[in-house]
């Protein structure tokens, strides 16, 4: 998936989507996406001056985006707007800092899925180094709009 597929995938916006692409899909079952982080962020004027480090809520956001992306994209009834909510991060531990030049990679694996509730295993990974793990549960509604 591309930006313009996340896009019309998600209603998440600039600043708030925290993820450029998905380069790995196998339906709702797995995902690879990618967060290249950016000194240029704005998030980055005040965490933190001198020390730059991408926040770790923002990292479990990316999970997060990452498996909603999946799950509308393989549930989606033509023609029907849909909206991810996060409900549950569980087993979650930070394990590294991100900082601006990192290519956090959000690997996301399908532990169940129970009509419109997915639970899902994630884990951040930059160079190959996990810096983030944690499980996410979401659902999967109609939008309001």
């Amino acid at each position: 998936m591309q930006i313009g597929d996340i896009l019309k995938t998600l209603p998440h916006r600039y600043p708030f989507l925290m993820i450029d692409r998905i380069i790995e899909v196998d339906g709702d079952e797995s995902a690879i996406g990618i967060k290249n982080v950016s000194f240029n962020e704005p998030i980055f004027q005040g965490h933190f001056p001198g020390e730059p480090v991408f926040p770790g809520v923002l990292i479990i956001e990316g999970m997060a985006q990452t498996a909603g992306a999946i799950a509308i994209a393989a549930g989606a009834a033509a023609g029907v707007d849909h909206i991810v909510y996060l409900l549950t991060v569980d087993k979650c531990k930070f394990r590294k800092p991100a900082r601006p030049g990192d290519r956090i990679e959000y690997h996301i694996k399908k532990m169940r899925r129970r009509m419109t509730m997915g639970w899902y295993e994630a884990r951040a990974i930059v160079d190959g180094v996990v810096i983030a793990e944690a499980e996410v549960g979401a659902m999967v509604s109609p939008s309001e709009k």
